[in-house]
């Protein structure tokens, strides 16, 4: 079980509850964490997990969905009655439909095994930057290049004005306000067209590629928007780049 610690620059260090029960995939991500400056907890069960998630709090939940005692699908369920904790699940189950159905029952993101550390990393690393700039009272992102203001409604791309439609500036807002965050198909049509239209996945590519287009976002190598085919959306938060 890990202790709390402290980060580099004297603030308590971010906790992650880790829930897998192969004990050497539990011991790789502890020392990979570990090694990025991060508090650990450990479970090799979904039961022990709800337990010290309920006793001992963490900031992010890494959570293997093949658990001896539960299935982890039942596990964040469980979860997401009391905890609104980000949740990146493992799964070596890949198809698109499986990954839709946990992202709706409330996982954050999910990542296929067998997976790199580095790019689970860059997930946990995308999701604590957003718990702590306070994204949500954060109305807006700048990285030097695209600049969005959530209040004032206004995109400028390279410091000029960029007109949006308000569907455009709709579903811009709904991704910049959850960098990193895979959001589905169907969260988005609900949220942007209504629920009415949770099937009218045409809808989305004709509004994503005119919004690529204003922000200068290839579609081959999106800088901002990238697409996991048949699931959903990410908006990926570049650092401020400077001249």
């Amino acid at each position: 079980m890990g202790r709390p610690s402290e980060s580099n620059s004297g603030a308590p260090a971010a906790r992650i509850l880790v829930v897998d029960d192969e004990p050497q995939i539990r011991k790789f991500i502890d020392i990979s964490l570990r090694s990025q400056g991060y508090a650990t907890l450990l479970a090799g069960t979904g039961r022990e997990g709800l337990t010290l998630l309920a006793s001992k709090g963490a900031d992010l939940v890494v959570l293997d969905l093949g658990l001896p005692d539960k299935d982890g699908k039942e596990v964040l369920k469980e979860l997401r009655r009391w905890s609104r904790v980000p949740v990146i699940v493992l799964t070596v189950r890949s198809g698109e439909e499986e990954k839709v159905a946990l992202l709706d029952a409330g996982a954050n993101d999910y990542v296929t095994k067998p997976f790199g550390v580095e790019e689970l990393m860059a997930r946990i690393r995308a999701f604590l930057r957003t718990l702590g700039s306070g994204a949500e009272e954060d109305p807006v992102y700048d990285d030097g290049v695209v600049r969005i203001d959530l209040a004032q409604r206004e995109v400028t791309v390279h410091g000029q004005v960029v007109t949006l439609s308000r569907k455009e500036f709709s579903l811009l807002s709904l991704l910049a306000r959850q960098p990193g965050r895979l959001i589905t198909q169907t969260q988005i049509l609900r949220e942007v067209w209504g629920p009415t239209h949770e099937e009218d996945a045409h809808y989305l590519r004709i509004l994503v590629g005119k919004l690529r287009n204003k922000l200068g976002d290839d579609a081959s190598a999106p800088r901002y928007i990238v697409t996991e085919p048949g699931v959903g959306l990410r908006f990926i938060a570049k650092e401020r780049q400077t001249a």
